[in-house]
């Protein structure tokens, strides 16, 4: 829905100052058809965010609730006025993000390092030679150190974890971009975030997790957006990348990778009836965890989720990884390849994922039956899906048969369930790659 031409005009000369130096004045306001998509909501039938009501974000704000912010302070303040509360304001807000928005900036300006926010008490050398399992062992570290790096992460999830609240839509223009930074969607229904690129929101203080795997792990913290206890979220045309700060960069401590980013969007903690649309993942590591624990409880019911016309490329794993939901991956293409690919589909505990005509380029050493990933699920629909491998020409594929022919136990073919929320015909496999790649991604919509 697009709002109209007198609505419009309201707006543009409605702007109001989001921070002193952070928000465009009336005279600097952003062009009509940013508005116009600024007041767009979820078409009808659009994925597991259109039922129940559908999905409106800010879509109603008044025209003291409309906002144009260029650095965190503003978006802070548009978001409300105190990072600490915002997630409970529920008052309809429209802020559009006109340049970039950048984490760690303070609130004179200037940008913060990961030293800035370190507790007195916390170093990486200290860190390494204390819990090198060479000396301490398999068990998790604790103890002073261990407790200054919490303090050190607490000072960065104050900083660089943006709270959105309810009724909020968050728009890019042209460019737009967030920096270091998590848009933390928690008890936060109905939100809607578009046409933005998100880079490299890293973690300045990873913890090593040394039973995590046969050889441990370290586990960042911080995902470009997390949804938590929300239901109503729609995510379209974003672009999701570590940019000049990739995985594959990272040092090896303990033998194993110094991992600083997590996801980019993870659907978690009861979250549900969310879409993910014409997005572009790019080059990163762990991308879409939805469901959080394997253990039965809250979600049971939950995690009902739509990924549809995004590109995946270059990427690793959690393509997604379902737990418990009820989860819809169609018209999406997945460009696959490098050594260090794990999954794409990743069948958890109780998932409920239909695949459909999805398209899937595999570079060398990736086989079809690498698709699927059993994180202990027992069933997963897939249909009408195509794979092209290198300079092969494309077919047809049984994901499912592919995986069972390689692994034991055998996936199940039937996930139980029949899709019906989707808001225009499904494009055939072999259409999807040169409509997704032209659509999907931040700058791709006229703001």
């Amino acid at each position: 829905m697009r709002c109209g031409t007198t609505a419009t005009a309201v707006l543009a000369v409605a702007l109001v100052t989001a921070s002193a130096g952070g928000a465009s004045a009336a005279t600097d306001r952003a062009p009509a058809t940013t508005w116009s998509l600024a007041r767009q909501v979820l078409p009808p039938n659009d994925g597991w965010a259109a039922a129940a009501g559908g999905t409106t974000g800010g879509a109603a704000a008044t025209a003291d609730q409309v906002y144009v912010v260029s650095d965190r302070a503003g978006l802070v303040r548009a978001l409300g006025g105190d990072n600490a509360t915002n997630r409970g304001n529920a008052t309809p807000k429209l802020i559009v993000v006109d340049g970039e928005v950048n984490g760690f900036s303070a609130a004179d300006g200037t940008l913060l390092g990961c030293a800035d926010l370190a507790d007195p008490g916390y170093s990486l050398d200290a860190y390494l030679a204390t819990d090198d399992p060479a000396v301490w062992g398999r068990s998790n570290p604790t103890g002073p150190l261990e407790e200054a790096r919490v303090r050190s992460v607490a000072n960065q999830t104050r900083q660089t974890q943006i709270n959105v609240g309810p009724n909020t839509t968050i728009i890019g223009r042209a460019g737009a971009r967030l920096t270091g930074l998590t848009l933390m969607v928690d008890t936060a229904p109905n939100v809607i975030i578009r046409n933005l690129t998100f880079d490299d929101a890293h973690d300045c203080f990873p913890a090593w997790s040394p039973t995590d795997g046969d050889t441990g792990n370290w586990n960042s913290q911080y995902d470009h957006i997390s949804v938590r206890r929300s239901e109503h979220v729609w995510v379209d045309h974003n672009t999701f990348t570590d940019g000049a700060n990739p995985d594959r960069d990272q040092p090896l401590y303990f033998g194993r990778p110094y991992q600083v980013h997590d996801g980019s969007l993870d659907i978690t903690h009861t979250a549900s009836l969310v879409t993910a649309s014409f997005n572009r993942f790019v080059g990163r590591d762990k991308l879409m965890l939805i469901g959080s624990s394997n253990t039965v409880g809250p979600d049971v019911g939950r995690l009902r989720v739509t990924v549809h016309h995004n590109v995946f490329d270059g990427v690793l794993q959690r393509l997604p990884r379902v737990r418990f939901g009820q989860v819809d991956v169609y018209n999406n293409h997945y460009r696959l390849a490098g050594p260090d690919f794990e999954y794409a589909l990743g069948v958890g505990v109780q998932s409920a994922i239909h695949a459909e005509h999805n398209f899937f380029d595999l570079g060398a050493g990736i086989s079809p039956a690498d698709l699927i990933h059993d994180w202990g699920g027992t069933a997963i629909t897939t249909t009408g899906n195509w794979v092209r491998t290198g300079a092969r020409p494309a077919r047809p594929v049984d994901l499912v048969g592919a995986y069972n022919a390689e692994h034991d136990p055998d996936l199940g073919a039937d996930a139980g369930w029949t899709p019906v929320l989707r808001a225009g015909p499904v494009l055939p496999a072999p259409l999807v790659p040169p409509v997704v790649r032209l659509l999907a991604g931040a700058d791709r919509l006229p703001a």
